[in-house]
């Protein structure tokens, strides 16, 4: 007799709660939609439909369990109601980076602009904005061949191929002079030594090309800060995701540099989360 979808889902959180997964019904839930197209609805009206894919479901309630982020075992991520494709060679994208989303949003017109996005992953920030702000038109840059295979394929999915060049490169290298209104990055921030006691979620998924931001944490911002007014046109825009303990260190890395107008936006927290800035005139 096949396994039914209520049984599945019973025994799914049940194993899911004795390994100390948070929220173990809600991702019984989310792991069987994904994997069956089922609605919660679906679920809770039909317990006893039966269940076709129960070998796979347990399979992946079995990584869920040993620690697998969702994300890893589906291959995708909602970021700001949209779904990225995720890989091995990009950074999960959390929900932390909508405050960069938000900052560029409300700091930012609606009209025309050209904007880049440095290490851009699975695209989500650029390809986010450019869905909410149509008029613009970006470029995306990872040093990751796999992640800006990974973010061209989200940009096709999301129907904004036409408006994202998705390149490999490093920073912003190969990109012409005063070609941008706004720049914009998450980048590696975390502290080399700090890498081995992360949280292994993190540590055991996410590439260390996306996490180590070198002894200090800020090898990235030198590399940006030090091309950022190249790229940018006078008065151009540079968005910053950053460490909860870097509200100053970025900002002064900036100030160095020439930059004006040098704010930092907390989280939801209360934690300094990015750091917006103009270059100069």
């Amino acid at each position: 007799m096949s396994e039914t979808v209520g049984a599945a889902l019973r025994a799914a959180a049940d194993a899911l709660n004795a390994a100390g997964i948070p929220g173990a019904v809600w991702e019984a839930r989310h792991l069987l939609a994904d994997l069956t197209g089922l609605t919660p609805t679906q679920m809770l009206t039909d317990p006893d439909r039966p269940l076709d894919r129960a070998a796979t479901y347990r399979a992946w309630i079995e990584r869920r369990a040993a620690g697998e982020p969702s994300s890893r075992i589906t291959g995708f991520r909602d970021f700001r109601g949209l779904s990225f494709r995720v890989t091995a060679e990009t950074l999960d994208p959390r929900v932390d980076s909508e405050v960069l989303v938000d900052t560029v949003v409300a700091q930012c017109g609606d009209g025309p602009a050209r904007i880049a996005d440095l290490g851009t992953g699975t695209g989500c920030l650029l390809l986010t904005l450019l869905t909410e702000r149509p008029a613009w038109r970006g470029i995306g840059v990872d040093l990751s061949f796999g992640a800006a295979r990974t973010a061209r394929e989200n940009a096709a999915r999301l129907g904004l191929a036409g408006r994202a060049v998705l390149l490999r490169g490093s920073w912003s290298h190969a990109l012409a002079d005063a070609s941008l209104d706004i720049l914009i990055s998450n980048p590696p921030y975390i502290l080399r030594a700090v890498l081995p006691g992360l949280d292994a979620a993190v540590r055991d998924y996410d590439p260390a090309l996306a996490l180590d931001g070198g002894t200090d944490g800020l090898d990235a911002y030198r590399a940006i800060a030090g091309d950022a007014r190249r790229v940018l046109k006078p008065g151009g825009r540079l968005f910053l995701e950053i460490g909860w303990d870097q509200g100053q260190s970025v900002p002064a890395l900036l100030t160095a540099r020439g930059f004006r107008d040098i704010a930092v936006t907390q989280d939801d927290g209360g934690r300094d989360r990015v750091v917006s800035a103009t270059a100069p005139q």
